[in-house]
């Protein structure tokens, strides 16, 4: 038998990033006890990196913004392939939910009159966005913190002591959900710095991990970003969903090369930022699809009139959903019209003071100053794609957040698949986790009330502490499989990602790539470490490249079969959306259940659109998107 710390809990939340805390905060409230585990330390989850703003139709900019419009607004960005119950709820929810957050201390920006200030960002029809200058995440990391603070204070209150009914671990990992039977019984982990395992027992886990972005070599994500949560319901039992949907920020630093990929947000564009290739041609003129010709502007005037006269929607280019402008960026680099370091210039010291720079985009300033001497109130920034955003994850029910097949097992934030279809608009991220991270932690509490007590088996804790070790006894079998590094592996990953699953993506290339991902899953079988369990952050990439490889198969796996282009997912050799793809899903599972398993793919026709909720888009735009069948259930 393993020697492991063990506890009991009512709930636990794996990720403390905004979903993970809201859930955490909500079980907590209806009464569960609940445990939070976090990668890194408290308050440092990825979700500080979310600059722009929450999304919510609050009306505070403009008075004809409601949730119906948001709602229509993020079924566009994704293509229709949103769940559109899970959007719908969003866009009804949002509001209530940053409201909430300034009750809990949350210090937005202000308008003149002493609202909330809210403001532009691509895909959204109206100025939408509540925001904290470009720190937006770090405050609401910030206000949920104290949150979490302030119950254990008001448990201390009651019974003397700070962690009997909400307890925060944090530097731990976890590394896999045990079961009972079919039902969640709680997690395996262990403490990064120490290696001590740790078993929290539990008839309800929510996964709250982020995204996968550290597979890709060029990307905006944070060192957590290793798909953690993806993989750990994968081998639960759970399925993915639409895996092939990664989206490509536009705007990430390109130079100098240390930063590569480190998000540029999109608020640059919202205040009035534009985009320039080399010629100084403002190009996004050039690319506004046909289904959007109404709502973009097509001259250089009508497009800066916009900014003082937002009601005559003819919004600026540059505010095209992000998979648009992401592929205009592309194209221009690969035409030879990119900046000198392979981007393109976004440049917002034309239209905003230099003050008034420093005053709304602090963090941009900050970052370009520090990081490459370019200073934005006078100076164009050099910006191109990066890998951002995941928008396929866990299967999980519109309402309760419940991750299909496995119950006692929840999902909430980029992890949980369905919300934001084939594209995510700028800002819905954040409304996105504190609405579903709220529905998941009152669910996740309800359940664990039903359920009781969470039997937990030995042999799968056995099992998971051999695993978790196996980095250290790992030895070479010949001289022609030696033990494998599991930097070059991770390094090897991040390239083949990069280069074949990329933005374009062409048949033959992840054909390839699945070939590439076969070989390294199997020589990270012989991945070995050195040392022992303190303090070693080979062993720590050792164990999180299982979950980076399975997660990457599924993506590759997806979007070889998906024949069409849509939204995050641009296929050369499919250049155009299908409307038959438009009722299908892709789903991703597991042949068995342990870490040498295949990934399986089947595919699943999706529910019909209600019909009030059709009525709100034109007969045109339902043609161009919806498979016929549709128009008329």
């Amino acid at each position: 038998m393993t020697v492991v710390d063990r506890q009991e809990w009512d709930v636990v939340v794996v990720g403390a990033g905004g979903a993970g805390l809201r859930a955490a905060i909500e079980a907590r409230e209806r009464g569960a006890r609940t445990a939070v585990i976090c990668k890194s330390l408290f308050g440092k989850a990825h979700t500080v990196m979310a600059e722009g703003g929450i999304a919510a139709a609050m009306a505070n900019a403009n008075e004809h913004d409601n949730w119906q419009v948001h709602f229509r607004d993020t079924l566009r960005g994704g293509k229709f392939l949103n769940q559109w119950r899970m959007a719908e709820l969003h866009a009804r929810e949002a509001p209530d939910r940053v409201w909430e957050l300034e009750t809990w201390g949350a210090l937005f920006d202000r308008t003149k009159d002493g609202r909330i200030s809210q403001r532009n960002f691509g895909g959204h029809e109206y100025p939408r966005l509540a925001h904290v200058g470009d720190r937006t995440g770090l405050e609401l990391i910030r206000t949920l913190q104290q949150k979490i603070v302030s119950l254990q204070q008001e448990d201390h209150r009651e019974t003397g002591d700070y962690e009997s009914r909400l307890k925060v671990f944090q530097e731990c990992t976890v590394t896999q959900v045990l079961k009972d039977g079919e039902k969640v019984s709680g997690v395996f982990a262990y403490e990064r710095e120490s290696g001590r395992f740790l078993v929290l027992q539990a008839p309800s886990v929510v996964i709250a991990t982020g995204g996968i972005g550290k597979s890709f070599k060029v990307t905006s994500n944070s060192w957590e970003y290793t798909g953690d949560g993806h993989a750990l319901a994968l081998l639960a039992g759970a399925p993915l969903l639409n895996m092939e949907f990664v989206q490509f920020h536009p705007t990430g630093m390109v130079w100098p090369p240390s930063v590569k990929g480190i998000l540029v947000t999109e608020s640059v564009r919202g205040d009035g930022g534009v985009l320039r290739n080399s010629d100084g041609k403002r190009f996004m003129f050039d690319y506004v699809p046909d289904v959007f010709k109404e709502k973009y502007a097509e001259t250089e005037d009508e497009a800066d009139r916009w900014y003082d006269d937002p009601d005559n929607n003819r919004r600026p280019p540059e505010l095209l959903p992000r998979d648009e402008v992401a592929r205009a960026i592309n194209t221009e680099v690969k035409e030879g019209r990119g900046s000198p370091h392979g981007g393109v210039f976004l440049d917002v010291s034309t239209r905003m003071p230099a003050e008034v720079i420093k005053r709304r985009l602090p963090s941009m300033y900050h970052q370009f100053k520090e990081l490459a001497d370019v200073d934005i109130t006078a100076e164009a920034m050099e910006v191109g794609p990066t890998c951002h955003y995941v928008m396929g994850g866990i299967a999980v029910d519109s309402d309760t957040a419940a991750a299909r097949g496995v119950p006692g097992l929840f999902a909430a934030g980029e992890v949980a698949g369905g919300m934001h279809g084939s594209n995510r608009l700028g800002g819905n991220s954040l409304s996105d986790l504190l609405v579903f991270g709220r529905r998941a932690g009152w669910h996740a509490a309800e359940y664990a009330t039903a359920a009781g007590r969470a039997p937990v088996d030995e042999a799968q804790i056995d099992t998971a502490a051999a695993e978790a070790l196996r980095p250290f006894s790992a030895e070479a079998t010949t001289d022609e499989r030696p033990t494998e590094n599991p930097y070059t592996l991770h390094q090897e990953l991040q390239q083949a990602m990069n280069d074949l699953v990329g933005i374009i993506r062409r048949e033959a290339e992840m054909e390839q790539a699945l070939r590439k991902l076969a070989e390294l899953r199997e020589r990270a079988r012989r991945a070995g470490v050195e040392g022992h369990r303190q303090f070693n952050p080979g062993w720590h990439l050792a164990l999180d490249l299982r979950n980076m490889l399975l997660v990457s198969e599924c993506v590759a796996r997806a979007a070889l079969e998906r024949t069409e282009s849509r939204g995050g997912h641009t296929r050369e050799d499919h250049p155009a959306m299908d409307r038959a793809w438009r009722r299908l899903n892709l789903l991703c599972t597991l042949t068995d259940g342990t870490g040498g398993a295949a990934v399986a793919l089947t595919r699943e026709t999706t529910e019909p659109i209600r019909p009030d909720l059709l009525a709100l888009f034109d007969k045109e735009e339902l043609v161009k998107y919806l498979a016929e069948e549709e128009l008329y259930e």
